[in-house]
């Protein structure tokens, strides 16, 4: 499959991974989606900072929510868009040059290649072989799943607690309504 090359991506529900090529002395990046193929002139970090600021935060501040909430301080997992379940897990450290940034959601199942690369296999039922150890990989999909529980406990507590001062409100104001009847005076 060719790849359609594009200047401006953002990481959206279908983007699978994203991971760097060298194009002479410049590192692009290879954008694999479900059914298409891109080829960006921007570093994966790069795209992975613009899209977080596409959904209104810094990268910096995506990293530091993680660590908060995980208490992971390397090789943190982020959440670019909870509202799109948009977790990605980065394969090393986020600065160096090799980083291949994986979309947790679309990971279906993971073995050892050799000592050094896993097979990971995608939702769409293709297979790739990325530059990381099993142990390492298996580390990183946990740290995900992990940042994802917390996510996912905050958001539900929100909810909880709206729905409750919603029908505390309700109560309230039903009780005010009758408390205006009791106290209201008699005409004889």
């Amino acid at each position: 499959m060719g790849h359609t090359s594009i200047e401006e991506y953002e990481i959206n529900p279908f983007t699978m991974f994203i991971r760097p090529v060298t194009y002479g002395s410049k590192i692009y990046s290879e954008i694999v989606e479900v059914q298409d193929e891109f080829l960006s002139p921007f570093k994966p970090l790069d795209i992975i900072e613009n899209s977080c600021e596409y959904f209104g935060a810094t990268f910096k501040g995506k990293k530091e929510g993680s660590t908060l909430l995980t208490g992971v301080t390397h090789k943190v997992p982020i959440v670019i868009d909870s509202m799109n379940h948009l977790y990605f897990f980065p394969t090393t450290s986020p600065n160096r040059p090799d980083c291949i940034w994986i979309a947790h959601d679309h990971v279906i199942s993971h073995q050892r290649h050799n000592p050094t690369e896993t097979l990971v296999v995608f939702q769409n039922k293709k297979s790739y072989i990325f530059p990381i150890s099993y142990n390492s990989f298996e580390n990183q999909l946990m740290r995900t799943a992990f940042l994802r529980t917390k996510m996912l406990q905050r958001i539900d507590m929100l909810e909880r607690k709206s729905f409750y001062l919603m029908n505390r409100n309700h109560k309230m104001e039903a009780s005010e309504r009758q408390d205006h009847y009791m106290h209201s005076p008699r005409k004889s």
